[in-house]
């Protein structure tokens, strides 16, 4: 990554169990935030309306539960046991 986009999108360390789904959906989950942060930093400034910023929020919401699911987190038999999150 570009120092610039180091700066912009800060990424943390994994620090959960080693898996390389766990490591895959950690990735997707901070781009989630990244990008949500983003959605609402353009809402706040006036660039998107609360319309189109909640359709895109719910977009990615579910980009990211598609993700989960087919990376078998949550999944029974996985790190984080049989509980769903909605």
């Amino acid at each position: 990554m570009s120092d610039q986009s180091n700066f912009l999108y800060p990424r943390g360390r994994y620090r959960g169990q080693f898996k390389p789904e766990n490591l895959v959906f950690n990735a997707n989950l901070q781009e989630f935030a990244s990008r949500v942060m983003v959605i609402s930093n353009l809402e706040t400034g006036g660039k998107l309306s609360p319309e189109d910023s909640y359709k895109q929020i719910k977009a990615l919401w579910k980009e990211l539960k598609r993700s989960k699911k087919s990376l078998g987190i949550g999944q029974a038999g996985s790190y984080f046991g049989d509980a769903e999150a909605s």
